[in-house]
């Protein structure tokens, strides 16, 4: 038995399902889960001493690499100061400075611990800003697990949401309306019925949980349109493309692109703690300014603004300049171009989808005009991902473990780390396209 295999079977006799995050079971890849012990620039080393090229970069924090020195320097000497206050340091201050430098439309910031906690506050400030109930999720769009966004569509276009896993109350689910993504038409009719009673719309500022689905030209500008026209606010979700997909997340992205949309509300997480646990609400004031103590929205949490988190987040986002965008940039650029080469070369149907530096690849011939929503997300071929996975994996190379995941690069990523992913690629596409075949 290997070490790894070891691990997950002392880990399930523990840990529900062996895992601490459900996708972190390899349940839709199949095969022993990697115990990662240690990380260091773009890779990671397992538990049976084994390194990998790293595509997943702890889901986009790892912007400048694993363990870079400046950032466990600032880790290690905030922690010399004391893990914990339970009280304000200069350091939030800092932190969220940064935050409103690089998206200017974020006016105040709020701190917390999770990307589930930041989208669960901006849902409730937003219900305390309009008075109303109702909020509008798109189908394939997640933004954290607390009860009100685990909902799934209704029976019909403008019906409310039934619940989306066990343990979620049926009218807390009602509370949701959930549409299809990129559907202009699906969202007229929501407000036409429901307007009045909506208080937000909650997007990820670009699709990055069902696979990379961005959206289409027009469509965040149409949401602030629709959203300011019925009284309700719009919730950006930047937890996964906050200062990830660009120097300005994704609103930077949008914003050279020609749509200067500025959400009422963003969350943001990942990056913005380096790697460690912290995220943030950050808006329009007067939004903002209806948080305790202030106003009447109540939030708070005894491990906001964590000192030791919050060096993390620093030290990643002031390193975080032009340059480190346009090496990540141009590793994405290669490993995307490569890995369409290598599976046109071996016959396997697939579409690549970016959101600035995030990508991620399609696989099978439902897809290849392109995947604009959930339901066409579901059409790809889970079979041939596995199989082209496992591949990579065998020669060292570690995507995420489900079809249904953007792929990260880093700064960190050298040629070298390039080279072994492209030489990787021509037998993992043959691979699939095996699997799609049988």
């Amino acid at each position: 038995m290997s070490r790894n295999e070891d691990l997950f079977e002392r880990a399930r006799a523990v840990i529900p399902g062996g895992v601490n995050s459900p996708v972190r079971a390899f349940g839709s890849v199949g095969g022993t889960p990697r115990f990662f012990v240690s990380a260091s620039g773009p890779l990671v080393t397992d538990a049976d001493g084994r390194d990998y090229v790293d595509l997943v970069a702890s889901w986009g924090p790892a912007l400048v690499g694993h363990a870079h020195p400046e950032v466990i320097a600032a880790v290690v000497e905030a922690a010399g100061r004391g893990l914990s206050f339970g009280a304000s340091t200069p350091a939030e201050t800092e932190l969220a400075e940064e935050i409103r430098r690089r998206v200017p439309i974020a006016e105040k910031i709020r701190l917390v611990s999770t990307g589930t906690e930041a989208t669960m506050t901006a849902i409730r400030l937003a219900r305390g800003a309009t008075g109303r109930d109702l909020l509008v999720k798109f189908a394939g769009h997640y933004h954290g697990h607390s009860d009100g966004l685990l909902a799934q569509a209704g029976s019909g276009l403008a019906t409310l949401a039934l619940p989306g896993s066990a343990g979620v109350p049926a009218a807390i689910a009602a509370q949701t309306l959930v549409v299809r993504y990129n559907d202009r038409a699906a969202l007229e009719a929501v407000f036409a019925e429901h307007g009045e009673r909506i208080a937000a719309v909650i997007t990820e500022a670009a699709g990055a949980n069902m696979g990379v689905v961005p959206p289409a030209p027009g469509f965040t500008s149409f949401l602030r349109e629709l959203t300011r026209r019925h009284g309700a606010l719009l919730i950006s979700d930047e937890v996964l493309t906050g200062f990830r997909s660009g120097p300005s997340g994704y609103w930077g992205v949008l914003r050279e692109a020609g749509e200067d949309v500025a959400p009422d509300l963003l969350t943001f997480g990942k990056v913005v703690g380096g790697g460690l646990p912290v995220a943030a609400i950050a808006g329009r004031a007067e939004v903002m300014d209806l948080l305790a103590p202030l106003g009447p929205v109540y939030q708070a949490g005894t491990l906001s603004g964590n000192p030791v988190a919050v060096a993390a987040g620093l030290a990643t986002l002031r390193l975080a300049d032009d340059a480190v965008y346009a090496r990540i940039a141009g590793a994405a650029d290669t490993v995307s171009r490569a890995a369409s080469a290598a599976l046109t070369e071996a016959g396997m149907p697939h579409v690549v989808q970016r959101a600035g530096t995030l990508f991620s690849v399609f696989f099978g011939a439902a897809v290849i005009d392109g995947v604009p929503d959930y339901e066409t997300a579901t059409l790809q071929d889970a079979a041939a991902y596995a199989a082209f996975f496992h591949a990579m994996l065998d020669a060292g190379v570690s995507l995420p473990p489900s079809a249904f995941e953007a792929w990260f690069l880093t700064a960190a990523h050298d040629d070298a780390a390039l080279e072994r992913i492209i030489s990787a690629l021509p037998a993992a596409a043959r691979a699939a396209a095996a699997a799609a075949a049988s």
